[in-house]
């Protein structure tokens, strides 16, 4: 089963839930209980560069693929 991530429109609280893929759309919110939609997951790849540092080259927050927060899913 897949873990989908949601993001509640009405207390913009992120939550994942482990769901089968044929209940994967809008779930309830744990905090207010309000039917949330699914949001883009988007993850962090991190390297070790040739000095050791770790250095993130991809992702870094839900729906945004430029690293945002779930928060600029609704900007224009």
């Amino acid at each position: 089963m897949p873990i989908y991530e949601y993001v509640c429109p009405s207390c913009q609280v992120k939550f994942e839930k482990l769901r089968p893929m044929s209940d994967g759309h809008a779930a309830q919110c744990p905090t207010c209980d309000a039917p949330s939609p699914r949001v883009l997951s988007v993850f962090t790849a991190i390297s070790n560069s040739p000095g050791g540092e770790a250095t993130a080259f991809a992702g870094g927050g839900c729906a945004c693929a430029g690293g945002g927060s779930c928060a600029c899913a609704g900007e224009a």
